[in-house]
């Protein structure tokens, strides 16, 4: 069971080494360049002083913020994970990448390219330390070298094979990955041994970003791989500082003689750069001469990157929560539990305040089971029939489903995989952390831990309450993006309010929704009235509020 983990401000990357390779597509023509729009070579220190750094989209904002009750903890204290000394690391969620009816935003793609140790991948690093806004992806094109041949290899260990050659790349896989990346869904990318030549057998999982920054020194040679770019920067370094980075990169860094190094250079590199990569200069949007060096030229990207990212920017939750559905009839994608008195019952334990923590738990799970048994009813079953102890036959039922996951959306949703395990052998489970950011009110993916092959399960989505369905839309986005059908996903829950019936049934209208109970309205704290209160505190006992 495994999954990429994101829980803090990074960046996800591949392997960043540069090799030299190409790749080139005959088919472009000059109908197919932009022309360049700016270029900088402005010195670091101007006579006005240097230019400041832009603020981040999530430390702007228009709206004046709520001031916190007095003893509470400051926004940064909220966000503290984990404190060693002068060293602070801080959650970092990502905020909703798709708008009200669950639909996709891309993500911002920056394509780099420049020739070999022209310095791409530290132009790349700071831009993400600048951009300082959580998922970003970096991958690297030196990741999707070809599989080497023996006859291949041979050739590379002789540093007589030609890694600046198209041919050297896989431009399928990476225009595939870009374009999955784009919109946001899960990618497997390979490890690229450069000692080897070769691919390691594990592979890097990258799951969605806001931003992609995709580098490598034939990035703009590809026509597909070019529409999938949003911005398209060229780091050009004097040739001689290029040949000096590569020595002492590859005779340090990858064990290589100096003379097979120059050799390679001269035979392969340098006319390759002449041949391919110069030319598709005319691509490029922005030119940052000095690489990494060039503050100037690194801001002006950064600054146009934020005013993308703020205008495609979502407030879901509050317009989630101020939508009206003006008595529209119960979606048919709702099943509620038949309302039995002995349902009824264990409602009235759960929503009565007066009831010990016990009691509270013992109720729940008892409910929790009728509802996964009511759930499990709506799966595919087939006609089988099975021979009696009599010798005699009988014609029944049996699910026609072979994997089935529990996925609970933490940390409610976690008190709710002891029943469906009682209830369904075998069920694999994984866990989704989405959390409330307290200053935008908005909810945030942090984590996620999924069955690797999740697309073909069947998938009960735990939650113990719905109110807006801001945090139910996300983890729907999440198993969405990981390839699992709408229609294979069950959203089970206790409570849900109806405006969360309605939010999720408009967004994802094959998602099955299966509740025991749906209670009118909510208040401006997003809590559902009449509701039971907070679910979470009050089965895990960390409500100490009298």
């Amino acid at each position: 069971m495994t999954e990429n983990v994101f829980a803090f401000t990074t960046m996800n990357m591949t392997s960043s080494a540069s090799d030299s390779g190409d790749d080139m597509d005959d088919s472009k023509g000059e109908d197919e360049m932009k022309p360049l729009s700016i270029v900088t070579d402005l010195s670091p220190s101007s006579p006005n002083g240097p230019l400041k750094m832009p603020k981040s989209p999530s430390k702007v904002s228009s709206k004046k913020r709520i001031r916190a009750p007095p003893g509470s903890a400051k926004p940064e204290e909220r966000r503290v994970l984990h404190t060693h000394g002068r060293r602070t690391l801080y959650t970092a969620g990502r905020p909703p990448w798709y708008n009200m009816e669950g639909q996709l935003t891309n993500a911002f793609v920056i394509g780099i390219c420049g020739g070999s140790a022209s310095g791409k991948t530290t132009v790349a690093r700071k831009i993400i330390e600048a951009l300082d806004v959580p998922w970003v992806s970096l991958v690297s094109m030196d990741s999707f070298y070809k599989v080497l041949s023996h006859e291949q290899h041979e050739k590379s260990i002789r540093n007589e094979y030609d890694f600046d050659h198209p041919d050297a790349f896989d431009f399928d896989l990476i225009v595939s990955t870009i374009a999955r990346l784009k919109e946001g869904k899960n990618v497997n990318v390979p490890v690229y041994n450069f000692a080897t030549h070769a691919r390691e057998k594990a592979m890097k999982t990258i799951y969605g970003a806001n931003v992609v920054i995709f580098e490598g020194i034939m990035a703009f040679v590809n026509t597909e791989l070019l529409k999938l770019m949003d911005i398209k920067v060229f780091v050009d370094t004097d040739s001689d500082v290029r040949l000096a980075r590569r020595l002492r990169r590859d005779i340090a860094e990858r064990g290589r003689d100096p003379q097979g190094v120059l050799k390679q250079y001269m035979k392969f590199v340098k006319p390759s750069f002449e041949h391919y990569i110069e030319p598709s200069m005319r691509s490029a949007d922005i030119i940052v001469p000095r690489g990494g060096e060039n503050d100037v030229a690194i801001n002006l990207i950064v600054l146009h990157v934020h005013n993308q990212l703020q205008a495609r920017g979502f407030k879901l939750r509050s317009k989630l929560a101020q939508s009206t559905h003006n008595g529209q009839p119960m979606p048919e994608s709702l099943h509620i539990l038949e309302k039995t008195p002995q349902v009824n019952g264990m409602h009235s334990f759960i929503r009565d305040r007066g009831t010990s923590r016990d009691e509270f738990i013992f109720y729940s799970k008892r409910l929790m089971r009728l509802l996964f048994e009511f759930a499990i009813s709506m799966l595919p079953y087939k006609d089988v029939v099975v021979e009696l102890p009599q010798s005699m036959t009988y014609n029944g039922k049996r699910i026609a489903v072979e994997k089935i996951a529990g996925v609970s959306i933490l940390r409610a949703g976690e008190t709710m995989e002891q029943a469906l395990c009682e209830v369904c052998k075998d069920v694999s489970i994984g866990k989704i952390l989405i959390q409330t950011n307290l200053d935008t009110g908005e909810p945030e993916l942090h984590y996620t831990r999924l069955p690797r092959d999740i697309k073909d399960h069947y998938i009960f989505l735990l939650d113990a309450t719905v109110a807006t369905g801001a945090a139910a839309m996300m983890a729907i986005r999440v198993l969405l993006d990981h390839d699992v059908p709408e229609e294979k996903i069950f959203l089970c829950s206790l409570l849900m309010a109806e405006s969360g019936v309605h939010t999720v049934a408009y967004a994802f209208p094959k998602v099955k929704i299966v509740t025991t109970a749906v209670d009118k309205e909510m208040n401006e704290d997003f809590h559902i009235l009449p509701g039971l209160g907070n679910f979470g505190d009050r089965y895990f006992g960390t409500d100490f509020n009298d």
